[in-house]
């Protein structure tokens, strides 16, 4: 596992973030462009974030750089438009109309910034029935159907934690509006404009091939009924006798006979297309894979064509030999942490800084970005 430090800043080099300080999938947002080298600030509120962790381990502050700035306060906005002023991008995650009652919504930010990206993260998007309603992650991926996939047949749907929703369908759909916007903006004729990235349409996006499946009448409307859905016994995951578990996905004929082969299914084993033997085949699969321990398993698998590999915990991922040698896991400030992603051959990207304590960089960025009246008073500089 590598251990990184100021290293090179990646292919965003140059560019400047405003991010209004938030939860959720606006700071990885946020995190990603200063991953790709991207001189993120962000304007943190005093009193600290609603999130309830330590500032000095939210890792998706890293990379960025933080001032303290009270939007409520006389003057504050003025602040922050200054900041808009010398800024590329602009991240708020407010629900709709609050950055505008701050002072600090779309149209007075390109009033001062004409080529301003103004990116906003919400889960019901700016308009709509819901778009002033509270939600979560799952509420947004029910919604859209995207949860109903999930899940075994007769169960209630799996939660995904918060990366189907949160960060697939909301943090990545905005950098990717953000980027193509600034592209645009740069363009000779190009201008500014607002990115209404929603979690909603990004979860529904996501789900556009199954459309096409479901369609076509190859994809089945009910969960625990499809391919990659957890209902076909070679494509899911086993028990071992250690009470750990293998993923199991040798979808290709050609593969799947590596499988059966190397885990012993035998003659006695059904025709794998004979669907109304997939539970029987799904059986002895179990019965196979409890019989040893995750270890041996792996083992038995290890450089064959077979897909399958052991299910790792989030501690044991760092260590393994492949995501080891690739440093897909990084350490920084005694914190183990996924490296950023992806890889850039003539911009590499790094771990330049860890988490961004509240306000700790204001004398920093007041002299960066030529600002001598952004407040200094107040940092907190410990966490």
């Amino acid at each position: 596992m590598a251990t990184t430090g100021q290293g090179p800043r990646g292919p965003l080099a140059g560019v400047r973030v405003v991010e209004l300080a938030g939860i959720g999938p606006g700071p990885f947002a946020a995190m990603l462009l200063a991953d790709l080298g991207a001189d993120v600030v962000r304007v943190d509120r005093p009193g600290g974030s609603v999130i309830g962790i330590e500032p000095a381990f939210d890792l998706t502050n890293r990379n960025k750089r933080s001032v303290l700035v009270d939007l409520k306060a006389e003057g504050g906005a003025d602040r922050v438009l200054d900041l808009v002023e010398r800024a590329d991008v602009l991240i708020e995650g407010y629900r709709p109309g609050v950055a505008e009652r701050l002072g600090v919504g779309p149209d007075a930010c390109l009033e001062r910034n004409p080529l301003l990206v103004y990116g906003r993260m919400t889960g019901w998007g700016q308009d709509g029935p819901l778009a002033d309603r509270a939600g979560h992650d799952i509420g947004y991926i029910a919604l859209t159907g995207t949860l109903s996939m999930i899940g075994r047949s007769g169960e209630p749907p799996t939660v995904p934690a918060n990366l189907v929703g949160d960060y697939a369908g909301g943090s990545l759909y905005l950098v990717v509006g953000v980027l193509a916007a600034l592209q645009h903006a740069r363009t000779p004729d190009g201008a500014g404009q607002v990115v209404d990235a929603a979690i909603v349409d990004g979860a529904a996006h996501l789900a556009t091939m199954i459309h096409g499946m479901l369609a076509a009448g190859s994809w089945q409307d009910r969960r625990g009924s499809n391919l990659l859905d957890g209902s076909c016994p070679f494509y899911g995951s086993y028990e071992t006798s250690d009470g750990l578990y293998m993923a199991v996905g040798p979808l290709e004929p050609r593969f799947y006979e590596e499988f059966a082969e190397l885990l012993g299914l035998g003659d006695e084993a059904p025709d794998r297309n004979d669907f109304g033997r997939w539970e029987e085949l799904r059986a002895l699969i179990a019965d196979r894979f409890r019989a040893r321990p995750r270890a041996e398993w792996t083992e038995v698998f290890e450089g064959t064509d077979a897909c399958v590999a052991p299910v790792l915990s989030l501690r044991e991922a760092p260590r393994h030999p492949h995501l080891s040698a690739r440093s897909t896991f990084v350490e920084h400030g005694g914190l183990t942490q996924p490296a950023p992603a992806p890889r850039f051959s003539a911009t590499p990207t790094s771990v330049r800084s860890g988490p961004a304590l509240p306000g700790a960089d204001t004398e920093a960025v007041a002299a960066d970005w030529d600002l001598p009246g952004l407040p200094t008073t107040g940092k907190e500089t410990t966490g």
